[in-house]
């Protein structure tokens, strides 16, 4: 009761609701500072689409918000570019940092660290559904094997054309080439389920709406894939069989052709699946780069410019076209380099904007008048509360399968397998990876979230026990603002303003034990409160 009790009275106070979120800038003694403007000189890249999202607004007489404050800046860049929290050392030194192009300099910083591949790793792994148990049964080597190579792109920042292309035209053993998984990790290896697959994974596209001749047409492309069994425990061999008829050759075949109406002209020999991947990654095609770069903008944003992110389709048209296509241009430009896209788009006006809608209009969230809030990751979250406090979850399969125990040291946002879990991941939405559909990760906000941090002993334990208090601790006698200060940095990312900074005025500090309870509560209501939980 007194810890619910404190929370109230911290609500009270702090910016706790999704709609408080940004409060001032308080500096480092705790005045208020102003949010910075961004320097003149931004990318190109980035002042396009700065223009198609702030030209679109303005003909419509909708404002838009001011840019973003360094600490809201700072914490959502770490967040979409490495999962994690920024450090208490890496607060203060941005935070102090006055030099005008820090946060470009810190966008780059973020890009070249091994996190950004842990994190967008575990992202594409939901869409190519690296799983090992049912219903895609890839097991465990063929996991491990496809999961180690979706990160090693990512963290060589591999050309997206030459990603997927390797993932399309691949042959051999799924446990020594890696790519060839993709065509493994299905619940049906038919033709038309693997057509559907490449539809959805690379053009955005639920093809199952299509009419029936347009997706036969298309699954021609992927009729002469075959699968070998070999003596070892669970290999595959994935290959072109060269023996099958040519599409369309075969009694009851349709001809193959590409989803925009062209038919294909295939060689004797030459294997389908590359003269598809030859139409895929054309610079004119009107699905592959809008595809990414939806997917992209819907990761960082919570929603894409169009909605559902994997959804494109002529009755689900983009919020902002213009939008859309300079997305596609900048990647398409940039020769399909998603270092390049990420950093147009965090170093955009659009994407440093404050989370706070100027009017009613600029709250719509398809618009992008304001920096849309949406909760963090399941991964990501837990993460954050297991940093912060020195603790781990414990993760495992319930199918018992060999490999499938995780080192509660790994982190849940470095899980390969999707067979995977915990309660926890479960109860915060992670995705069981089945179907590769972006739905599948649940965004929404229940009561048994709440629950689980709010009530739940563990989170209490997690902070009592964990190391995040310690070191407060012993600043909280000598001076209790420096200790509430560093508590804000730690969990927030931001220093305290005045009001926070006398939250525990009137404990008495002589006391160990009223000091120790105290800290706890102000950490607790810190970590149960949506400034932690949401990004924005």
């Amino acid at each position: 009761m007194r810890r619910i009790l404190f929370l109230c009275g911290w609500l009270s106070l702090a910016a706790t609701s999704v709609e408080g979120v940004a409060v001032p800038l308080p500096g480092p003694e705790g005045g208020s500072a102003e949010a910075p403007t961004l320097q003149a000189r931004a990318p190109a890249a980035s002042r396009s689409l700065d223009r198609a999202v702030f030209m679109f607004l303005r003909k419509r007489g909708i404002p838009h918000a001011g840019t973003c404050p360094d600490h809201v800046f700072l914490r959502r860049a770490y967040l979409d570019l490495g999962g994690r929290l920024p450090t208490l050392e890496e607060c203060k030194r941005f935070l102090e940092d006055e030099k005008p192009g820090k946060r470009a300099a810190l966008i780059d910083e973020l890009l070249a660290r091994r996190e950004f591949a842990d994190l967008w790793a575990m992202r594409w792994c939901d869409v190519l559904r690296v799983k090992s148990e049912f219903p895609i049964n890839l097991w465990p080597n063929a996991v491990q094997a496809y999961y180690q190579w979706v990160w090693t792109s990512l963290r060589e920042n591999k050309p997206y054309d030459r990603f997927v292309r390797e993932l399309l035209t691949s042959d051999g053993s799924n446990f020594r080439v890696p790519p060839v998984n993709f065509y493994r990790a299905l619940q049906s290896r038919d033709p038309r389920s693997i057509a559907k697959a490449v539809a959805l994974t690379f053009m955005g596209a639920r093809a199952e709406k299509w009419p029936k001749g347009r997706l036969d047409a298309m699954a021609m492309f992927f009729s002469r894939i075959a699968y070998k069994r070999t003596a070892e425990w669970k290999e595959e061999i994935v290959y072109f069989d060269a023996t099958r008829p040519p599409p369309g050759e075969g009694k009851d075949e349709v001809e193959p052709i590409f989803p925009d109406g062209r038919k294909a002209r295939i060689e004797p020999g030459r294997d389908p699946r590359a003269v598809f991947a030859d139409w895929l990654i054309r610079k004119d095609n009107p699905w592959f780069a809008k595809a990414l770069v939806n997917r992209v903008w819907a990761w960082l944003f919570g929603r894409g410019v169009v909605h559902e992110a994997d959804d494109l389709r002529p009755d689900n048209p983009p919020s902002n076209p213009a939008l859309l296509d300079a997305l596609a241009k900048t990647f398409t430009d940039s020769g399909y380099d998603l270092h390049a896209l990420l950093r147009a788009i965090l170093n955009s006006r659009v994407y440093q904007q404050d989370s706070i809608p100027p009017s009613q209009e600029a709250a719509d969230e398809s618009l992008f008048a304001c920096y849309p809030i949406h909760r963090l990751d399941a991964e990501i979250l837990i993460d954050a509360l297991c940093d912060l406090t020195g603790t781990r979850e414990r993760y495992s399969s319930v199918i018992p399968e060999p490999f499938t125990w995780i080192p509660p040291s790994l982190g849940a946002i470095r899980i390969p397998d999707g067979s995977i879990s915990s309660p926890t991941l479960e109860v915060f939405g992670r995705p069981p990876r089945d179907t590769g559909v972006m739905s599948e990760r649940s965004s929404k906000v229940t009561a048994d979230q709440r629950l689980q941090l709010l009530n739940a002993s563990r989170t209490i334990l997690k902070i009592e026990r964990g190391t995040l208090l310690r070191p407060i601790l012993r600043n909280l006698r000598r001076n209790p603002r420096r200790a509430i200060t560093e508590l804000y940095l730690r969990i927030l990312s931001r220093y305290p303003d005045q009001e926070e900074l006398r939250l525990l005025d009137g404990i008495d500090m002589k006391n160990w034990r009223a000091r120790r309870d105290a800290l706890v509560d102000l950490a607790w209501a810190l970590i149960n409160s949506a400034e932690f939980q949401f990004q924005h």
